[in-house]
């Protein structure tokens, strides 16, 4: 039989007494705790399930709970209880074993007393109870003498854990002025102890700073204002501590500590108030709409939305000249200007501002009233203006056939100012790049200048200038827009080349074209054409023409019977008129060619040549007309190409040399034997080099720019300076559209020999162009008589570049 127990442990035992009290076996009881052994039949009957007519395995576990207080906090190990079976007999023949939760870890067991202690401190916070198993084994054999029973060790509470506030610290608003008693936030605090264990998790709440403004439910928690008229202007910010105390809040319990920030929220029950009654403000004349001339403030000691503005001008005379608005960033009223000042018509204006909140509260009516009052005076400053047109836009009609000179239009200005200047008139040329008009200095009379064409511009927007003599930094502006009216001045035409076909089956009467004209003319009833045949043409033959009054006529043809052979094409001309005042007309040209038809009318051949060929040609004759064509393309390559890379030559008559002009190149060859530089055929005929096509260029390197004596006429050799020779090269430079957008400079390192004049280059000379002398062209002979002129002969003062 297994006994347990601790009898230093009244509530160990007590649990055993309660166990078997359950089972309604107090008898047992009082053996147990008397320490008495039981008497086996009475055991056997407490662990019998059956009634004793039964018999059953006899089991000798005498059991119960444990129980152990936690927190232990001494060095030796902690006893918990004894195990004991009744087999044991005290030789230390029975070995005891511990296994289940915590065992040979928390708890051990000696193996041949039984006795179990704990070897760990223990937290019932962390673990409330261990789960183990026993067993009584025979330690010679090595079996078990007993059955493996279950039992549990309870770890006991103590008060060891203080209350802690886990969303601390808190955060509040409540509005201010808010009743005694209003709810500002609750707090919770959590106790680890066991709350079904005495008082070791029983919380109270106080509060220990933020009297006497706030207090707090000693059961819930809930923190309420305590004082009446709390004013966010006198104070917004409130630190309040609450404590939590264990143990019911008796003395020797566990505190712990939060902290609650409260703000008081803005209401409205402040009304604004301007720091200032009178404000004396100034404004330029010259000020334009929109621009801002002061600003007035209205300080309310709310704030957000409880300080919110709204300014109006309540009363003054210059309601009319001034307006208000409210910044709301800043809660001022910005006075602007409404409409234009001027100082020679009012200098002063008075007005009254009203600021208020829009926001109002009804429990703090009686605080008010939220609103107040400013008087604001403004004085114009007088400036020197710009001239002033009357009206400011004028509009012009003008036919396009007004002579020039003629007055269109008078354009008025006024100098505003008191002084009343001078006004002097112009035209800003940005607005008339064409200077179609012009403007009497003086009167303001707009004028034509040049001839108007309404086909070209129909409308001109024209800007006006007028200064004052005095100050010719003021200057005022006026848009001017002419409408161009239109003139009959344009004979109406075609449109485009017509060309017509007639077959020669025609018959009489059958419709080859239909024709129709355009005009550049706008007349206001609308365009409408006439056409008829030319006079010339009037009594035509074959064609003839019919109105169709609608702006367009059809051709008819008055006879059939055309022929190729006969003649091949027509040409009818045609007379359109128009209906304008006065009446102009114009002749088109009707091209018809004579083609041969098929029955249904389309064209098979409009060429007369096809019928003079021949009807057929074999396969040979083909081949043959082939083969001479291709001989003579090959005769003409061959003999080009021997004619490309034939030498010409150097020598011709003098006489056929006499030309009175000059060549100019851009490059320094290798004189006359360097026949790959240029060609000295352009210097012999640059006429004939220049009818001729393109002149020889150079194969080694590509020239910067094509040769200018095409450009330059051949008097203006004789007569002009070197001035108009590098115009005539500017000209050419500004045409060509492929040159290159830079300057550049080719150098040639090199220069010929062989040349009658010997070498015309300066870079070897050491002499400078003052001190060369160019007599000695005079005797080269008349190819070099116009240099001799220029260089040699010259009496006059050097020529300006």
């Amino acid at each position: 039989m297994w006994t347990s127990g601790r009898m230093s442990n009244a509530k160990s035992w007590l649990g055993l007494g309660m166990s078997l009290y359950f089972w309604g076996l107090m008898d047992l009881t009082t053996t147990v705790l008397s320490g008495t052994p039981t008497p086996p039949g009475k055991l056997e009957a407490f662990l019998s399930d059956k009634p004793q007519s039964h018999s059953r395995t006899k089991r000798s576990w005498v059991w119960n709970q444990f129980f152990v207080l936690e927190e232990y906090t001494g060095t030796d190990p902690l006893y918990v209880g004894k195990l004991h079976s009744d087999m044991d007999r005290g030789d230390g023949s029975i070995k005891y074993i511990l296994s289940g939760e915590g065992a040979g870890v928390v708890f051990t067991i000696d193996d041949t007393t039984g006795d179990i202690h704990a070897i760990q401190r223990l937290d019932r916070e962390e673990r409330a109870q261990y789960t183990l198993r026993a067993q009584a084994l025979d330690r010679r054999t090595g079996r078990p003498t007993e059955p493996e029973s279950e039992f549990i060790i309870k770890i006991q509470d103590i008060n060891d854990n203080e209350p802690k506030f886990l969303d601390g610290p808190y955060v509040a608003t409540v509005p201010e002025m808010s009743p005694v008693g209003t709810s500002v936030i609750q707090v919770t605090a959590t106790d680890a102890d066991d709350p079904t264990y005495g008082n070791s998790a029983r919380v109270m709440y106080s509060i220990l700073q933020g009297q006497p403004y706030f207090s707090v439910d000693s059961k819930t928690g809930v923190i309420r204002t305590a004082l009446m008229n709390m004013d966010r202007e006198a104070k917004e910010y409130y630190e309040v501590i609450i404590q939590a105390k264990d143990m019911g809040g008796q003395l020797g319990g566990l505190a712990g500590t939060t902290t609650v920030n409260i703000t008081l929220s803005d209401v409205n029950d402040n009304p604004p108030r301007f720091p200032q009654k009178h404000y004396q403000m100034s404004v330029l004349e010259s000020a334009p709409v929109s621009s801002t001339v002061g600003r007035v403030f209205a300080k309310d000691l709310d704030e957000g939305i409880n300080a919110e503005m709204k300014y109006t001008i309540v009363d003054g005379d210059g309601a009319d000249a001034f307006d208000i608005n409210t910044d709301p960033n800043f809660q001022v009223g910005i006075i602007t200007v409404k409409k234009p000042l001027s100082f020679e018509t009012k200098k002063s204006y008075t007005l009254k501002v009203e600021g208020a909140n829009p926001h109002l509260e009804m429990r703090f009516l009686n605080l008010g009233p939220f609103q107040d009052t400013t008087t604001v005076h403004i004085s114009v400053e007088d400036v020197d203006e710009p001239p002033v047109f009357e009206p400011g836009f004028y509009f012009v009609e003008v036919p396009e056939d007004v002579a020039i000179g003629t007055t269109i239009q008078i354009i008025s200005a006024k100098d505003p100012d008191v002084t009343n200047n001078s006004i002097r008139y112009s035209i800003d040329r940005s607005s008339d790049p064409g200077r179609f008009f012009y403007v009497d200095i003086t009167t303001g009379a707009l004028m034509t200048a040049r001839p108007l064409d309404r086909e070209e511009f129909s409308w001109h927007n024209i800007t006006v200038l007028a200064m004052e003599m005095n100050n010719p930094s003021q200057v005022g502006s006026v848009p001017v827009t002419i409408k161009v009216l239109d003139v009959n001045d344009n004979a109406p035409k075609f449109p485009r080349f017509y060309e017509a076909f007639v077959c020669e089956n025609a018959k009489a009467g059958q419709l080859i074209q239909t024709v129709s004209a355009v005009d550049q003319d706008d007349p206001r009833n609308g365009q409408h054409f006439y056409y008829s045949l030319a006079p010339e043409a009037a009594n035509n033959p074959n064609f003839t023409v019919r109105d169709n009054q609608d702006n367009t006529a059809r051709i008819l043809t008055r006879r059939s019977g055309f022929r190729q052979q006969e003649q091949s094409v027509f040409y009818l001309p045609i007379l359109i008129s128009d209906n304008g005042q006065p009446v102009l007309s114009s002749t088109g040209t009707l091209t018809i060619q004579v083609c041969s038809c098929d029955d249904n009318g389309h064209v098979l051949s409009c060429s007369p040549e096809a019928y003079m060929l021949p009807v057929r040609l074999s396969r040979g004759a083909l081949i043959a007309i082939l083969a001479c064509i291709f001989v003579l393309l090959v005769l003409v390559l061959l003999i080009l190409s021997m004619r490309r890379h034939r030498k010409q030559p150097y020598i011709i008559d003098d006489e056929e040399n006499i030309h009175e002009n000059i060549v100019r190149y851009d490059d320094e060859g290798g004189g006359e034997e360097d026949t790959e530089a240029f060609d000295i055929a352009a210097m012999w005929n640059p006429r004939e080099a220049q009818a001729g096509g393109a002149s020889k260029t150079r194969q080694d390197m590509l020239p910067e720019i094509e040769s200018l004596s095409r450009y330059v006429p051949q008097t203006c050799a004789v007569n002009s300076t070197v001035h108009s020779y590098v115009l005539a090269k500017l000209y050419e430079a500004d045409m060509d559209l492929w040159a290159a957008p830079f300057d550049s400079l080719q150098t040639y390192m090199f220069e010929g020999d062989g040349s009658v004049a010997g070498s015309l280059s300066s870079l070897q000379s050491a002499t400078s162009d003052s001190e060369q002398s160019f007599d000695f062209l005079t005797d080269w002979g008349p190819r070099f008589r116009k240099l001799a002129e220029l260089y040699g002969a010259s009496e006059g003062p050097a020529p300006l570049w």
